[in-house]
C-alpha cells in the first residue's frame, strides 16, 4: 500500500475535496480551472493508487457520491491539505522574516546598540521571536547561537564584521584633572575602578602599561552604573568606552567629568554568526540593522 500510495499527490487530493464539495467532476474543474478530461484523469490516478474506486457515478444529473473508501480517503487528505497549507504559510512567514533568533550579547551593545536592533525587527516582522543572552565570558563560542556580539574577535568556524572601534574614555569628578584631553601616563599610580579582567580588559591595560601607567586598582565590577557610582563617591578614576558611557547617559550627570585620552586606546566591537550555516532572513536583517546602528553611533563618538 505504501508503494502505491507514493503516486498520491496532493492535487489529486484538492481534486477530489473539489468534487465532493461541487457534487460533479464538471463544476470541480470549472472551480479549478481545469478541463473536465484532467479532473477524470486525476481521479483514475487516486483511485489505482488506492485500489479502489472513490466516487460512485450515477451518470445524467445526478450528483456523484463518495464512496466508503472515498469518505476514508477524503477524510486524511483535508487533514494534509490543511497541513500542507498550513506548512506553506509557515514558509511564507519565515521568508518574509518572522521566526526565532538567538542572539548573544554583552552590557554595552545590549544597551545601546540591541534596542534599536530589536525595536526595527518587531516593527518590520511582529510575529518573530527574539532570545537574548548576555554573557561575557573568556573565551566565547558562538554555539546555537545565529548572532554573538562580543567585544574583539571571536575564534573557529565563524563569519564577522566590525561594527566599529569604541574609544575608551577617563572618567573623573568634576575638578579633579584638568580640562581637556589627558596623557595615560598621567594615570600612573592613581586609584582606579575596572571592569574584571575579562573580555577587553586586559588589552586596554596592557595599553595603559605601554604608556608607563599602572593605576592601582582598588576595585572590580561588571556592572557600569556600579562603576560609575564609585567614581561619584571619590573611590578613584575610571576608563570606560564610549558605548558603556553613552548607555548610562554619563555625560548628563554633572557629578561626572569626561576626558579624551592621549594616545586613546579602543576596543573592536564585531557581529559574529556562524560560517558554513544558512542564514534566516530575519538574522540577515538583524545584521544589516546592526551595521547601520553602529555606524550612525560612529558619527556621534
Amino acid at each position: 500500500m505504501i508503494g502505491l500510495m507514493a503516486n498520491v499527490e496532493l492535487r489529486h487530493l484538492a481534486t477530489m475535496a473539489a468534487i465532493a464539495e461541487e457534487g460533479s467532476f464538471g463544476r470541480a474543474a470549472g472551480r479549478l480551472g481545469y478541463a473536465q478530461a484532467t479532473v477524470s484523469q486525476q481521479i483514475a490516478t487516486l483511485e489505482r493508487a488506492v485500489g479502489g474506486p472513490v466516487f460512485d457515478r450515477p451518470g445524467g444529473p445526478k450528483p456523484v457520491r463518495i464512496t466508503p473508501l472515498g469518505a476514508i480517503v477524503l477524510e486524511r487528505g483535508r487533514d494534509l491539505l490543511a497541513k500542507t497549507e498550513q506548512l506553506s504559510e509557515a514558509i511564507d512567514r519565515f521568508k518574509a522574516g518572522d521566526g526565532r533568533i538567538d542572539i548573544g550579547t554583552f552590557q554595552s551593545v545590549s544597551n545601546v546598540i540591541l534596542p534599536s536592533v530589536v525595536h526595527q525587527l518587531r516593527s518590520e516582522h511582529p510575529g518573530c521571536e527574539i532570545r537574548l543572552s548576555e554573557e561575557e565570558p573568556e573565551d566565547p563560542q558562538i554555539g546555537d547561537l545565529d548572532l554573538l556580539f562580543y567585544d574583539g574577535r571571536v575564534h573557529g568556524d565563524v563569519e564577522y564584521v566590525k561594527l566599529l572601534d569604541d574609544p575608551y574614555l577617563l572618567v573623573t569628578r568634576p575638578g579633579d584633572v584638568p580640562d581637556g584631553p589627558i596623557r595615560l601616563k598621567r594615570l600612573d599610580g592613581k586609584p582606579m575602578v575596572a571592569w574584571p579582567a575579562t573580555c577587553d580588559q586586559p588589552r586596554m591595560e596592557r595599553a595603559l602599561e605601554r604608556s608607563g601607567a599602572r593605576p592601582k586598582i582598588v576595585f572590580r565590577t561588571t556592572g557600569n552604573e556600579t562603576i560609575l557610582s564609585m567614581v561619584r563617591a571619590g573611590m578613584g578614576y575610571t576608563l570606560l568606552p564610549w558605548l558603556a558611557l553613552h548607555g548610562a547617559d554619563a555625560w548628563s550627570d554633572d557629578r561626572l567629568h569626561i576626558h579624551e585620552l592621549r594616545p586613546s586606546p579602543s576596543r573592536e566591537i564585531f557581529l559574529h554568526w556562524p560560517a558554513r550555516r544558512t542564514q534566516s532572513p530575519l538574522a540577515i536583517r538583524a545584521i544589516q540593522i546592526a551595521v547601520e546602528v553602529a555606524n550612525t553611533l560612529t558619527k556621534q563618538m
